[in-house]
């Protein structure tokens, strides 16, 4: 099953209503029953850590009522780096949640989750409760995992899982800058950024008009409060971005420039120190 990834348009830490945007990178999980051993690999980078998907795979079979099985195996694969603000962990948890339950849909006759908003809006929730049982999130990451699955701009109070907004919105170019360093959850300085409380419901109130300018100031804040270097950010703004910034809480940042765009934008931007990855809005 596939998930894709997403970039902050309102960082949710401050006040817990947060703004994403789907981007086309793909998280690919396959889940099979058999044998005696419980076997995962994270191919993309088989070092991490695979709490989160034992919890995604053992509150799957608890949300249909059946057993976890005795063995089983599970394959994640994904285009977005991990732990740099785009989104890895909620879009793995909608991959895994969606394999294991396509799997216990044919194995054992259940009605799985379907294609309706509610049970779409369900497997989420799901899956926003296995990253807090997990602690890879702070707010629980709604709006992270609902712009992962749905795409376009996603607006959501994530003090209570609900959305706010979905719109569909017009095909970017994103440049995503990558720096080596990953930045872990715990390590984030929640009590700073929630007092910026007051700028972030500012943005908020951008975001559903504009959400260019609300990615940018969204980004300026978040540098701010974490003493990431965005200069970079700015400088993409200087030459003609349409939106640059922090993403989540870094440390990568995204660079929102016109479709078909991408290419030539990178090939004139600076940006030693920094793995690059083009995507598209989605």
């Amino acid at each position: 099953m596939i998930s894709y990834g997403a970039i902050s348009v309102v960082n949710a830490i401050p006040c817990n209503i947060g703004a994403t945007v789907g981007i086309d990178l793909r998280t690919v999980a396959n889940f099979n029953i058999r044998g005696s051993e419980r076997i995962i690999s994270i191919i993309n980078d088989p070092d991490e850590s695979t709490e989160m998907a034992e919890i995604c795979v053992k509150n799957t079979f608890r949300h249909f009522g059946i057993d976890e099985p005795e063995g089983w195996s599970l394959s994640v694969d994904s285009e977005i780096p991990i732990s740099r603000g785009l989104k890895s962990s909620s879009s793995a948890c909608n991959a895994i949640i969606s394999a294991v339950a396509g799997v216990i849909s044919k194995e054992y006759k259940k009605d799985g989750f379907g294609d309706s908003d509610d049970d779409i809006i369900e497997m989420i929730r799901l899956g926003v409760r296995c990253a807090r049982e997990a602690h890879v999130t702070v707010t629980g990451a709604f709006d992270d995992a609902c712009g992962c699955h749905l795409g376009g701009l996603v607006i959501t109070d994530n003090s209570n899982d609900t959305m706010i907004a979905h719109n569909s919105i017009e095909q970017n170019d994103v440049i995503l800058l990558i720096p080596e360093t990953k930045i872990r959850k715990h390590s984030v300085d929640t009590e700073k950024l929630r007092r910026m409380s007051d700028a972030a419901m500012k943005i908020i109130k951008i975001a559903e008009k504009d959400w260019h300018t609300a990615l940018t100031m969204n980004g300026n804040l978040i540098a701010r409060a974490t003493g990431i270097n965005d200069s970079v950010a700015r400088k993409a703004i200087s030459m003609g971005a349409l939106a640059a910034g922090v993403s989540g809480t870094g440390p990568a940042i995204s660079i929102v420039v016109e479709k078909n765009d991408g290419i030539r934008f990178l090939n004139d931007l600076e940006h030693d120190g920094y793995d690059a990855i083009i995507t598209r809005t989605r």
